[in-house]
């Protein structure tokens, strides 16, 4: 082998122009894959980074409804027409089959509060109470309804809402508890304080805007501001707001017919029940970050349990748990039903859905294997399935970008194939060129492998040679690739050569190499002595 690598390279240092021309044209279509590749490795590297940026904080969510991709992913793959049988098939649409009803328990509420810190300290619980709160409107008292985000839990207070007659509704959102208060406050880390301070006890509310100061203008008309389409209002005017929360047994009144209704709101129910207090303005960060809760009045989780354990046992709880029907509105009910208006009367302490806030985005990953672990070994029906919206975004962006990678890919390795092809004939004619020094070679001694050797081995040097050709030019490409790109896009350094991309790009230009010149080094050796002597 040593010996037909040496005559190999002596023949091609006898030809250098004709070697570097063949190499450089055999090297394009390594050039072309390898510039492909480090824009696609360097867009890839910046879809991650922006995407653990602006996802980093994107919580896990489970909710009482979910979609479980496994599902989704198995579909039936017979597409073909089935014969007339004279009947139709009933059958459920995919994505009605895909969802699933977790069945979120105390235990799991309990299992969700002991993940390590470490690796998400923050966790939002969304609960369907309803809290009865009153607000001195203009002067007046009014009913308020604090509008949650989740429009499912929405819908579960309609029937609230029909009875409260006047409500007006303000868009809230619960902010997440920490599990080690000593790691810092989700809102600290996330948003900044624009006025008054941050909330310190349960009854503490702080009103949420978003990147440009503004709120909802219906939202601050039911906080009691008579205000115009862009008007301004100043913090000072807002920070001290306050709402009353009353109890089931003071906010309902039974009817003779075991039905309840909402009492006439007045001053003497405001003043009996318990102070909430508008205590800070706070808005996201900076503009990049995404907006965790929804603008309006934000609360704590503990304002909500102390709420249900305050009306556990109310009256309106004792009734409706006795009853099939409806105790607001008469009508009869389904269980799920029943168990939603429990959850809204605060009978029920389960909450409807939870949020977990991994610290980083490498964290999630520790997460996730600990929702998983919770699964393992339970039938599907008991599986907890969780929603992680970072993840489906990567993916589908990496996916993506993949899919588009490939294609180009693909043709650019067409040059590969021309290549191969210029090998094969520059090796039959060095076939042609060497015909006599074969000969001298088999009249020594050479076999018919050790002849196909020696033009293998040319191939060979010349594959290697043009691999590392091709990707030193790739390389050298990068910078003014780089710099058309940042002048277009103002991202930075995007084309990036991957090592283990330019090792496998070499190894590829070798073996095609081989192959192209492999058929003309078979005949060489087949030529015979005497008559290759004789060639000149």
């Amino acid at each position: 082998y040593w010996n037909a690598i040496k005559l190999s390279f002596t023949n091609i240092m006898t030809k250098k122009g004709r070697t570097i021309l063949t190499a450089f044209a055999s090297s394009i279509g390594i050039i072309s894959i390898a510039v492909v590749l480090s824009i696609s490795n360097g867009f890839q590297k910046q879809i991650n980074t922006t995407m653990s940026k602006a996802l980093a904080k994107y919580p896990i969510t489970i909710s009482q409804t979910a979609t479980d991709m496994t599902s989704m992913s198995e579909r039936d793959d017979s597409d073909k027409n089935v014969k007339n049988h004279g009947y139709v098939t009933a059958k459920k649409d995919p994505s009605e089959e895909a969802q699933h009803t977790n069945k979120i328990t105390e235990k799991y509420v309990d299992y969700i509060n002991k993940i390590n810190p470490n690796y998400a300290n923050n966790v939002s619980y969304q609960r369907a109470v309803n809290l009865n709160l009153l607000s001195k409107v203009y002067g007046k008292v009014e009913r308020v309804q604090f509008l949650s985000a989740d429009p499912d839990q929405n819908a579960s207070m309609s029937a609230m809402r029909s009875q409260a007659m006047s409500s007006m509704g303000i868009g809230s959102s619960v902010f997440p508890t920490a599990l080690n208060k000593k790691k810092g406050s989700f809102l600290k880390q996330n948003y900044q304080l624009l006025y008054g301070h941050w909330p310190s006890k349960t009854t503490d509310l702080v009103l949420v805007t978003d990147n440009k100061n503004t709120v909802n203008i219906n939202s601050l008309k039911n906080l009691g501001f008579d205000v115009d389409n862009k008007e301004r209002i100043k913090f000072s005017k807002l920070i001290g707001k306050e709402f009353s929360i009353v109890d089931n047994n003071d906010y309902y009144q039974e009817l003779p017919t075991g039905m309840f209704i909402p009492k006439k709101a007045n001053s003497a129910m405001y003043n009996g029940g318990s102070k909430l207090k508008l205590t800070g303005v706070i808005r996201p960060k900076n503009e990049d970050s995404m907006a965790l809760l929804s603008t309006g009045i934000a609360y704590s989780d503990k304002l909500s349990q102390d709420v249900i354990n305050d009306n556990k046992n109310s009256a309106i709880v004792k009734a409706q748990k006795k009853t099939n029907r409806n105790v607001l509105t008469g009508q009869s009910m389904k269980a799920s039903e029943k168990k939603m208006i429990m959850q809204t009367l605060g009978g029920s302490s389960i909450p409807t859905g939870i949020m977990i806030y991994p610290n980083n985005f490498d964290d999630k990953d520790k997460v996730l294997d600990y929702l998983d672990k919770w699964n393992k070994g339970k039938k599907k029906a008991d599986k907890i399935v969780y929603t992680d919206m970072s993840s489906a975004v990567t993916t589908m962006t990496g996916g993506l970008l993949g899919g588009i990678t490939t294609i180009l890919v693909a043709f650019a390795a067409i040059s590969l194939i021309t290549s191969m092809i210029m090998i094969g004939i520059l090796t039959y004619t060095s076939v042609l060129e060497r015909t006599k020094e074969i000969g001298v070679l088999k009249a020594l001694g050479a076999r018919k492998k050790d002849i196909t050797r020696v033009f293998d081995a040319e191939t060979f040097i010349l594959g290697v040679f043009s691999g590392v050709l091709g990707v030193f030019i790739a390389y050298l490409l990068t910078f003014p690739i780089n710099s058309v790109i940042y002048k277009i896009t103002d991202l930075a350094n995007v084309a990036q050569l991957d090592p283990k991309a330019t090792l496998i790009l070499i190894i590829i230009s070798t073996v095609l190499t081989l192959i192209g010149g492999h058929i003309p080094a078979r005949m060489a050796a087949k030529k015979d002595a005497a008559i290759a002597l004789r060639s000149e």
